[in-house]
């Protein structure tokens, strides 16, 4: 049997499902309360516009109201923009998920750019009341003339009231009768700041207020102050004044709006100087720490994205996992860090972004597949590449100073997305031993006679002192690559830049740091296997390599070496967590003895000698231990036998 049908609701449990799932926190109710009334402000600003309503002003003064009265547990939320009729209550609040913002749009769509500014699209924003009330009222006036007021009465259940209002002002007023759910927001603090989250930048001015207790409320009688004007003396009293009623006038401090309607953002950025985005930065994100630059985003077609980007200054190279980029639609907010939207590497800075064309609630998933959204983020990330890429080549001091705070934010964009890495790689700057920023052109370049296209690098400019003043006293240097992200980042540019290897200065020998040798291939071998017998027996390490080379620098005696495949697989493993597995990888350490060292050639006479052995076995050690401080740090054990040992050797210095 075939059968159609139509897919029906039940009403009944329609409301108690909105109120748990349609959002997943309570406080969205403020920024959905404020958004219509700001929609019914821009309709009937669109509507003067096009002549659609005579009977207002050109000049208009438009505003939201918030009030909260903890006493009587009521949130108000009052606009004088368009405001409804009965009917049209009926239409828009009545009909759960229809959009009165899409049938306005649709009705004026010949009239209207297509740039509106309407937030609302699904016409479930309204039902966020009760998430935090057990009441809902709405009191509303047309602009139409000749309305008449309606109001209309819910609480939370399938059936509502409808009547005439004793409203006489043209707006809508939305009353909440808050219940247990929502009591947090009837103290005056939680609810000032959930506004200044959501809508601190809505273009609408916000005024908010928040009802005294009586109790709080000191009251004169009128034979107390009588037909004078009145000021306040010391103690808070009402007192006769001379003062006439414009002078009286001109000192009241008239109430301010606790929104910005013109975020800094919708300007152009040559409209904007260094202060404005300074002062803008440290009122959005309380950083009282200028950043280092900006990005200003501004495009309208074939998508409209307008924002600003900070590069904050760091404290320490952990604090770049603390950026916040906050996604705003038509200067409402969204959420922080939206990576759907906004490059995830991105999210390491600190900005604000406006998105007009994107809802206000939206699946994750639908952004992961929105080919719109893919396009607006690939945007973002061509702005940001463009920038660095121009302070490279037009401000090249100043990026220089910036870069130790930057680079930890360019190298995870750059292993994040490979369309980053190619835009900004030429603007990729290496910190050297010589104290200066270079790119790797420029580094290779003024290398190439020394080392080709071998880069070096140190981790650890304390630990590889040794190796670096080998280097220096050559005229050979390396770059500093000192940070956590360091090794996966030079793991990622060696994939894909064939014509550069990247060695750790301990990984190598370079040439330049040898000297001549006439030593016959033969002799050498013997040398060296003698010498690495007599290591292994005495370090009890059958599998040590031992290698002999006579070194330029005679201060060195001996190094350690470990091939850099080695030293990646081992880091490697750690970062996936098997630091307490040694032995997973092979070590491929190999002890380089310079035999142009005076401690090596005093070893070579004595290591023949019987009745030198404890001397030949101090040295070794010692020999070994020195190697090994310069490459890595010494285990608890061997610190140990190394000061037993230093002071047992300066004790037969002193014999």
């Amino acid at each position: 049997m075939q059968e159609k049908g139509s897919l029906s609701i039940n009403s009944e449990n329609i409301l108690p499902i909105i109120k748990k799932w349609l959002y997943s926190d309570a406080d969205i109710f403020v920024r959905e309360m404020v958004s219509n009334a700001t929609d019914a402000i821009t309709k009937l600003k669109k509507l003067v516009d096009i002549g659609e309503a005579e009977n207002i002003a050109k000049d208009e003064s438009y505003a939201i109201d918030v009030t909260v009265d903890k006493e009587s547990k009521t949130i108000t939320f009052e606009d004088n923009g368009i405001g409804m009729t009965a009917e049209e209550i009926r239409e828009y609040i009545t009909q759960i998920a229809f959009s009165g913002a899409n049938e306005f749009l649709d009705k004026y769509k010949d009239k209207i750019d297509k740039d509106n500014e309407i937030i609302g699209h699904f016409g479930l924003g309204f039902y966020s009341a009760f998430m935090v009330a057990d009441k809902v009222q709405i009191d509303s006036l047309s602009y139409k003339e000749g309305s008449a007021a309606a109001r209309w009465i819910c609480d939370g259940g399938i059936e509502y009231e409808m009547s005439d209002s004793d409203r006489t002002e043209r707006g809508t007023l939305i009353t909440l009768y808050i219940g247990d759910d929502g009591k947090d927001y009837l103290e005056e603090y939680k609810l000032r700041s959930t506004i200044t989250k959501y809508c601190n930048f809505i273009p609408v001015n916000i005024f908010f207020e928040a009802v005294k207790p009586a109790s709080e409320v000191q009251e004169q009688s009128p034979e107390d102050i009588g037909d004078d004007i009145i000021d306040v003396d010391e103690d808070g009293d009402a007192v006769k004044s001379d003062s006439t009623e414009e002078d009286i006038e001109s000192k009241i401090e008239l109430p301010k709006p606790v929104n910005d309607t013109m975020p800094l953002w919708l300007k152009s950025a040559n409209e904007c100087t260094d202060e404005e985005y300074k002062e803008f930065y440290r009122k959005v994100f309380a950083d009282f720490n200028d950043p280092l630059f900006w990005i200003h985003l501004n495009m309208d077609y074939p998508y409209r994205v307008k924002g600003i980007l900070y590069f904050p200054k760091l404290k320490n190279e952990l604090e770049y996992i603390e950026g916040q980029v906050k996604l705003y639609n038509n200067q409402v907010f969204i959420a922080d860090n939206i990576k759907e939207v906004i490059p995830e590497f991105l999210l390491l800075l600190k900005g604000c972004i406006d998105c007009p064309d994107l809802p206000l609630n939206v699946s994750r998933s639908f952004l992961q597949n929105d080919g719109y959204v893919n396009k607006m983020s690939g945007y973002i990330s061509k702005k940001v590449g463009d920038k660095l890429n121009s302070l490279f080549k037009k401000d090249r001091e100043n990026y220089n100073k910036y870069w130790d705070d930057i680079s930890p934010f360019i190298k995870f964009g750059a292993i994040k997305e490979r369309d980053f890495y190619d835009k900004i790689k030429d603007s990729v700057l290496y910190k050297t031993t010589a104290g200066d920023h270079v790119s790797l052109s420029e580094f290779t370049e003024r290398n190439k006679d020394k080392t080709d296209k071998t880069v070096f690098y140190v981790t650890n400019e304390q630990q590889q002192a040794q190796y670096i003043k080998m280097f220096t006293d050559q005229g050979l240097e390396a770059v500093i690559l000192s940070t956590n992200l360091d090794n996966p980042f030079i793991s990622y540019v060696d994939n894909y830049e064939k014509d550069y290897t990247f060695n750790r200065i301990d990984s190598d020998i370079s040439g330049a740091l040898k000297d001549k040798d006439d030593t016959k291939e033969e002799e050498k071998t013997q040398t060296q296997e003698s010498f690495e017998g007599l290591f292994r027996s005495i370090l009890g390490n059958e599998k040590l390599k031992v290698q002999t080379e006579i070194l330029k620098s005679e201060t060195v005696s001996a190094i350690i070496l470990l091939s850099e495949q080695s030293r990646r697989m081992q880091e490697m493993s750690k970062m996936f967590g098997n630091m307490d597995m040694p032995g997973l990888y092979e070590t491929d350490e190999t002890l380089v003895l310079n035999t142009s060292n005076p401690l090596v050639k005093t070893l070579t006479d004595l290591k023949d000698q019987e009745n030198r052995k404890e001397d030949v076995d101090l040295i070794c050690r010692h020999l070994y231990d020195l190697a090994m401080m310069s490459h890595k740090p010494l285990q608890t054990e061997q610190m140990t036998q190394f000061i037993e040992r230093s002071n047992k050797i300066l004790q037969r210095i002193a014999s």
